[in-house]
């Protein structure tokens, strides 16, 4: 919205070029989306507890988790409204996957939004079926798929990079993509979501991987550093680097509020949206591969409750204490905030050895 102004105003004065410039945006949305959230996060969460929108607790969670009957949720709108006011003030509107990127947080911070909503009114942890949830991304994810390999003007490349290897590409072709799409989308939606459930948990670990697919896009998008580093030049994905910076923005004003004790949760109207969000943006800039290896606490989560499950299911024995993961953890008598603050650290980990890739390949 603003780049059109300015241009209006170079006009006048040609200092006003400098706030076209990628960096300078990608600071800017930051900071605005930071701002925004900053701004409303004290009267969002007052609106929140007059309206009773409060967490339900499962009856089968751990003890200490009782006492946070009834701390507002549904924070994610928080999130979204910050996040996409950001890029629609800094981003570059002639740029498609600006709109996709925003269409796919509403259609999956509009699946949370109904999960949640059904919990509160209900008073139960039980909003949507897994099959309804699972049924509504499975089609927000083909939608975003056929809109990403059917993007005539900006399309991406088909080909699946493996990270460390220099010339080591699985070519997918556009309907392999379309699929493989897919899973990485509802595969993502979902971990973030099963990584929710401890006061800042899995919002900090969003921020991390999101600087890291910032650094990945503005070397794509930029033709000296994507040929130095041998990765593929896309130049419409400099834009991500403005989207993922007003992420960072909205996830850390969000953390203010979510940070142990929380005084807000984002609900599933947050975790289904940023997992997606990641999703589509490690499709954009290639990077599938290593948005794996970067989420690996989301992965081990999410496998966690496979395996317990599956396990239970074939021997009525459990394998975990208690499934998500950071649940097994707490049964065990390790504290939240220690919890909390190892698997961010597991993540920066992560992200470093994931970034070590632009080098080593």
């Amino acid at each position: 919205m603003f780049l059109e102004l300015i241009s209006f105003l170079t006009q006048f004065d040609a200092g006003f070029n400098v706030l076209q410039y990628l960096t300078v945006r990608a600071v800017l949305a930051m900071l605005a989306a930071l701002f925004i959230s900053l701004t409303l996060g004290h009267f969002f969460i007052a609106r929140l507890q007059q309206h009773q929108i409060g967490q339900v607790i499962r009856p089968d969670g751990p003890e200490s988790h009782f006492s946070k009957a009834g701390t507002p949720t549904m924070g994610g709108i928080m999130i979204l409204f910050s996040f996409i006011g950001s890029i629609l003030i800094w981003g570059d509107w002639h740029n498609s996957y600006l709109w996709i990127i925003i269409v796919t947080a509403l259609i999956f911070g509009g699946i949370g939004f109904v999960d949640d909503y059904l919990k509160i009114k209900y008073k139960s942890s039980d909003g949507l079926s897994s099959k309804q949830k699972y049924l509504a991304q499975s089609i927000g994810a083909i939608i975003i798929g056929l809109w990403l390999v059917n993007d005539t003007h900006q399309p991406i490349p088909t080909d699946l990079l493996i990270p460390f290897f220099k010339d080591w590409t699985i070519p997918l072709g556009t309907l392999g993509l379309l699929v493989f799409s897919y899973f990485v989308i509802v595969g993502s939606s979902n971990a973030v979501n099963l990584t929710d459930g401890l006061d800042g948990l899995a919002i900090m670990p969003v921020v991390l991987i999101s600087g890291a697919l910032a650094i990945f896009a503005y070397i794509s998008g930029n033709y000296n550093f994507s040929n130095y580093l041998n990765m593929p030049f896309m130049p419409d994905t400099a834009e991500i680097f403005v989207i993922c910076a007003a992420l960072i923005g909205a996830g850390l004003g969000f953390l203010w509020f979510n940070t142990y004790p929380a005084e807000i949760f984002m609900g599933d109207v947050g975790s289904l949206s940023l997992g997606a969000i990641l999703a589509v943006i490690a499709i954009i800039v290639r990077q599938e591969i290593l948005l794996f290896i970067m989420g690996g606490v989301f992965v081990a989560e999410t496998l966690s409750v496979i395996i317990q499950v599956g396990w239970y299911k074939r021997t009525q024995k459990r394998i975990f204490l208690m499934a998500p993961l950071h649940h097994h953890f707490e049964k065990m008598g390790m504290s939240e905030p220690k919890i909390i603050v190892r698997f961010w650290m597991m993540t920066f980990i992560l992200v470093l050895i994931s970034l070590a890739s632009i080098k080593i390949r």
